[in-house]
């Protein structure tokens, strides 16, 4: 079989159902038309997905996800920055009016660099990527020995934080911004509750967003 049982029955019911329904717009989209007035950088855990927790529709949010969802600074030094090229493109070619940089509960790669004796180091690329925040985690850790509270609750959200700060390492990020042509937002989604929290920048704090 070319594909696995579940996607092609997932394909059959996307045809008969979704693409059905809009028709139309999927044919404006397949001539080129996309203007998303949104970015949103996820992580790429199976379950917090953008499209279905923010009920969009094909065109919608421009989607970036990644492991732990991270926003690296701002280097063109000729690596490979999958994530930087997409802002890039976002920004400057899409020109979007919102970048959201969401986190979520239970994130395993977060989960994993935070337990004692986690094997990241050992490992060919999710250790090095990792690697990038584990100050910001080791200061959450140190912090929260005072604290009540989940760690990796406050790791999660504080790594999101931290992406906010380095989206602004970008000169046109930053450029919009200061014109007000761009927002950022932080936001980290609980999964076994449904519920939606966003950073309140002003206040330093987390707030729980009403349905």
């Amino acid at each position: 079989m070319l594909l696995p049982p579940r996607l092609i029955d997932g394909y059959a019911a996307f045809r008969t159902g979704r693409y059905a329904e809009n028709a139309e717009r999927y044919r404006k989209l397949g001539e080129g038309y996309q203007k998303p007035r949104v970015m949103l950088i996820a992580c790429c855990d199976s379950r917090a997905a953008p499209e279905t927790i923010f009920d969009a529709g094909p065109g919608e949010i421009f989607v970036v996800r990644n492991v732990a969802n991270l926003v690296p600074p701002y280097a063109p030094d000729g690596g490979r920055h999958s994530t930087s090229a997409a802002l890039e493109f976002a920004v400057l070619s899409l020109k979007v009016e919102n970048i959201v940089v969401m986190g979520h509960g239970r994130c395993g790669g977060i989960n994993a660099m935070i337990e004692p004796g986690a094997p990241l180091s050992s490992s060919d690329f999710i250790g090095r990527w990792m690697a990038n925040v584990a100050e910001v985690a080791a200061e959450v850790r140190h912090q929260h020995e005072a604290c009540h509270g989940k760690l990796s609750t406050a790791v999660e959200r504080a790594l999101v934080e931290h992406s906010l700060v380095n989206l602004q390492t970008f000169p046109w990020i930053r450029s919009r911004l200061k014109s007000g042509e761009l927002a950022i937002h932080g936001a980290w989604f609980d999964i076994a509750e449904g519920i939606l929290h966003a950073y309140d920048e002003p206040n330093h704090r987390w707030v729980e967003v009403s349905a």
